[in-house]
């Protein structure tokens, strides 16, 4: 298990591209199983949970080539369906929720998949109903297999329906969107994830000779073809890292641009960040945050204590929560963090807590955050970072820090961020990576 060794205190300065998205990338890559043509894609982030599931691809047998600087193509042409029934890939998968995309695109071409149950952030159950219940509608048969603790997925042959899925998830709508564009006939999913990942994917498919229409609304129509062929395709920047960067900056009173950050996938992020005080200037397609003094979160029109909560696209994702939440720590005002999706994502706090930072964990889902401004500022302390969003978190509690903290378990902020240490000492921090 690896730390981070953080001194705080220390102000960034300069530019700083975010990585490719973690989420789309994960989507995009399970897609290239859907033709036997090659699949080229750029952008693919150098992280854990990314490289976990290319090599689950290559073992499938996939043949993956790296074809540049953040570029690899992919074909799969001969799938090897034994190894998906080997302890390894049993072993593999579990320790990546992401494998659970798998099963749409295997599923459509090859009518059997096989689904060891999928594990990752530890943040409060997870299911997978919408996954289940949306592929089931298409035909398909789950057998749970107690000892093997994996389930077995049969469908001679996929058909079209109308669906209304039961909540709008994205990798439950990746997923059935996979699965339904190989599908015989029509497909409506109605209270469909729309986020840009969900756009990103769909654009992929038609590319691929998919027939999609309600790309970027919560009703997709789908019209089943035979076969899919190759295509290229370009991640977006990570739009989480994007809002974990904004907060870094202005936590640490730092001057630092995001460059390059797709300013119109953003959504809400900019805007929720401004209501905690931060300043952010738009040009082109960067993002500047100036130095600061401090920054005072706002209220209501009517005065009363702001609130932030998560929702669905387009409103604000529940993985920058826990960004706002550290950030809030050092702003002038109140806030309520409402996060309606996880029920174990707040706990971190308690972390926070020993820092000095003034919070009322008030159930599992919302925490009032008392901000005292610079004047209260965080002291240095030893924490575990529990998920890759609480970690990221923690990093930024610890930069703003008086002392020197220490960050174990941080595979998990790798899991979802490139070289963090690497790119942040480039601008300022001093971010030292031991081993245990």
């Amino acid at each position: 298990m690896s730390t981070f060794v953080v001194e705080g205190g220390h102000k960034l300065h300069g530019d700083i591209f975010p990585q490719g998205a973690k989420n789309e990338a994960l989507e995009i890559l399970c897609a290239t199983l859907l033709t036997d043509d090659k699949v080229t894609i750029s952008n693919i982030p150098d992280i854990l949970d990314v490289n976990n599931l290319i090599y689950l691809l290559s073992k499938i047998g996939v043949t993956v080539k790296k074809e540049g600087h953040k570029s690899y193509s992919f074909q799969a042409k001969s799938i090897n369906m034994n190894y998906m029934k080997s302890k390894e890939y049993a072993r593999k998968s579990a320790s990546l929720r992401g494998s659970v995309m798998l099963i749409g695109p295997i599923l459509a071409r090859f009518g059997y998949a096989v689904l060891p149950k999928p594990g990752g952030d530890k943040i409060g159950r997870r299911r997978l109903d919408t996954h289940f219940l949306g592929i089931k509608k298409l035909g398909a048969e789950f057998e749970y297999v107690p000892d093997a603790n994996l389930y077995e997925v049969h469908a001679e042959k996929l058909k079209g329906t109308y669906m209304l899925l039961d909540e709008a998830s994205v990798t439950g709508t990746a997923n059935i969107l996979m699965a339904a564009v190989l599908a015989e006939g029509v497909t409506t999913i109605y209270n469909a994830a729309c986020e840009p990942y969900i756009q990103q994917l769909s654009k992929m498919l038609i590319a691929m000779g998919a027939k999609i229409s309600g790309v970027g609304s919560n009703l997709l129509t789908i019209e089943g073809v035979t076969s899919l062929h190759g295509c290229t395709h370009t991640i977006l920047p990570d739009m989480i890292e994007v809002g974990s960067f904004i907060g870094m900056a202005a936590m640490t009173g730092s001057d630092v641009t995001l460059k390059s950050v797709s300013i119109k996938d953003l959504g809400m992020i900019p805007d929720s960040f401004r209501r905690l005080g931060i300043t952010l200037e738009i040009n082109g397609d960067d993002i500047h945050v100036p130095a600061n003094d401090g920054y005072q979160i706002e209220t209501f029109m009517d005065g009363s204590i702001m609130s932030i909560a998560d929702a669905t696209w387009p409103g604000l994702s529940p993985d920058l929560l826990s960004v706002m939440l550290v950030v809030a720590t050092q702003a002038k005002g109140c806030v309520l963090i409402h996060q309606k999706m996880f029920e174990s994502r707040l706990f971190f706090v308690d972390k926070l807590l020993d820092m000095g930072a003034q919070i009322i964990l008030c159930d599992p889902h919302r925490a009032a955050v008392i901000g005292l401004g610079r004047m209260n500022a965080l002291r240095a302390t030893n924490m575990v970072s529990p998920d890759i969003r609480a970690g990221i978190a923690m990093l930024i509690a610890a930069m703003s820090a008086k002392g020197t903290s220490y960050i174990h378990n941080i595979d998990q902020i790798d899991r979802g961020y490139q070289d963090i240490d690497k790119r942040l000492n480039s601008i300022g921090a001093n971010i030292i990576r031991t081993s245990e």
